[in-house]
C-alpha cells in the first residue's frame, strides 16, 4: 500500500499566507516549519498549556458567572443526556478498538495509521454532535415556541444564542475527553506492536524511576512520545469542530435541521478543498473567472484543511506551538464572525 507524503506538515494556513504576506510573517511561518523538525522534548509547550488552562477557566467563568452561562449549562446537560451522545461515544470507542486490533498492512507504519484514523474518528463524532445539538437545541426550541419562554426572562437573543454555542462547545469537550483517554490508551499499547513489526526492542509499559529513594513505575517515554505527537492534532480537530459548530448555530436560527446538516456537510467538504482551489488559482492554472470564484470561496468558507495534520503524522513530525497559536487565532476570528452573523439573523426572527 502506497502512501502520499507531504514535505511540510503545515500546508493549510501557512501555504496560503506565504503567498499573501511578506517579510516578518514569512519569517514567522518559516520558523514554525523549522521547529516542526524538532522532537517533543526540544519544544517548549508551556504557553500551550497556559492558554489551554486559561480557555478552560474562561469557559467555567462564563458558565457559572454570566446569564448566557445558564443557557450553556442547560444545553450541555441536554446534549450529554441525549441518547446520541452515548451512541457516538460507544461507536467511536468501538471504531478506535477496531483500528487498534485490525492490521493496516502499511509496512511498519501501523502507529501512524492508527493516529490518522483516530483523529478522523474524533472529527466525525464531534462534528456530528455539534451540528445535531445545534439543530435540536436551537431549531426545535424556535419551532416549538419554547424559546419565547426563555427570552421572556432577563435574557436577550444574543445571550441566548451565545449560551447555546458555549453549551455545544462544552458538550464536545466532554466527548473529546472520553475519546482522547481511550485513544491515548490504544496508542500507548500500539507502540509495542509497531516496534515488534519493525523487529525492534519492545519498550515496556512502565519504567522504574527512583524518586527520593523510592522506586516508582512511570510511563515509558517512548510510548508517551506517540501520544505527545498526536495531542496537537486533537487540539486542531477540536478547533475544526468548534468552527463547524459556530456555522451550525448560525444556520439553525433560520433553517431546519435537515438543511443545517446539508450546509455543514457542504462546508466541511469545500473547506477541506479550499487550499487546493486557492493554490491552483494562484499558480495561474485556472481561468480568470475561476480564480475570482476561488478567492471568493476562500474568503467565505473556512479553510478547514488548515486543521488537518495527517501529513505531519505520516512524516512523523511535530506540529509546533506557533502553528497551534495561529490556528487558534484563525478559529476564534471565524467563530466570532459567524456568531455576529447569527446575532443579526436571529435579531428579527419571528418567534411567535
Amino acid at each position: 500500500m502506497k502512501r502520499l507524503r507531504c514535505d511540510l506538515p503545515q500546508r493549510g494556513i501557512i501555504t496560503q499566507f506565504n503567498q499573501k504576506v511578506p517579510g516578518v510573517f514569512q519569517n514567522f511561518f518559516l520558523l514554525a516549519e523549522i521547529r516542526s523538525q524538532l522532537t517533543t522534548a526540544q519544544i517548549d509547550w508551556t504557553w500551550c498549556w497556559l492558554v489551554t488552562f486559561a480557555l478552560l477557566v474562561g469557559l467555567v467563568a462564563i458558565s457559572y458567572g454570566t446569564r448566557p452561562g445558564v443557557i450553556a449549562r442547560a444545553t450541555t446537560k441536554e446534549a450529554v443526556r441525549q441518547p446520541l451522545f452515548l451512541l457516538l461515544v460507544v461507536v467511536s470507542v468501538g471504531v478506535l478498538l477496531l483500528n487498534a486490533v485490525l492490521p493496516f498492512f502499511t509496512f511498519e507504519d501501523e502507529i501512524k495509521m492508527l493516529s490518522e484514523c483516530g483523529l478522523a474518528t474524533l472529527l466525525i463524532a464531534g462534528a456530528f454532535l455539534a451540528v445535531w445539538t445545534a439543530g435540536t437545541s436551537i431549531t426545535s426550541e424556535i419551532e416549538g415556541k419554547t424559546a419565547m419562554t426563555l427570552l421572556s426572562k432577563p435574557i436577550d437573543r444574543r445571550q441566548f444564542l451565545f449560551g447555546k454555542f458555549i453549551g455545544i462547545v462544552q458538550s464536545v469537550i466532554w466527548m473529546f475527553v472520553i475519546l482522547t483517554v481511550a485513544f491515548s490508551v490504544l496508542l500507548y499499547r500500539g507502540v509495542g506492536s509497531d516496534q515488534r513489526e519493525q523487529s525492534l526492542d519492545v519498550a515496556p509499559f512502565f519504567q522504574w524511576v527512583s524518586v527520593a529513594d523510592v522506586e516508582l513505575p512511570l510511563p515509558h517515554p517512548v510510548r508517551t512520545a506517540a501520544i505527545a505527537q498526536v495531542l496537537p492534532g486533537i487540539a486542531l480537530t477540536f478547533l475544526q469542530v468548534c468552527v463547524l459548530g459556530a456555522i451550525s448555530v448560525t444556520v439553525a436560527t433560520r433553517l431546519p435541521m435537515v438543511m443545517n446538516l446539508v450546509i455543514c456537510f457542504a462546508v466541511f467538504v469545500i473547506g477541506n478543498l479550499t487550499e487546493i482551489i486557492v493554490n491552483r488559482s494562484v499558480a495561474g492554472e485556472a481561468a480568470e473567472s475561476v480564480t475570482f470564484t476561488a478567492r471568493l470561496i476562500s474568503m467565505v468558507i473556512p479553510s478547514l484543511s488548515a486543521f488537518n495534520i495527517s501529513s505531519a503524522v505520516a512524516t512523523g513530525r511535530i506540529v509546533p506551538p506557533e502553528y497551534l497559536g495561529y490556528s487558534l487565532f484563525y478559529a476564534v476570528t471565524y467563530i466570532s464572525a459567524m456568531l455576529l452573523l447569527g446575532f443579526l439573523l436571529f435579531e428579527d426572527r419571528d418567534l411567535a
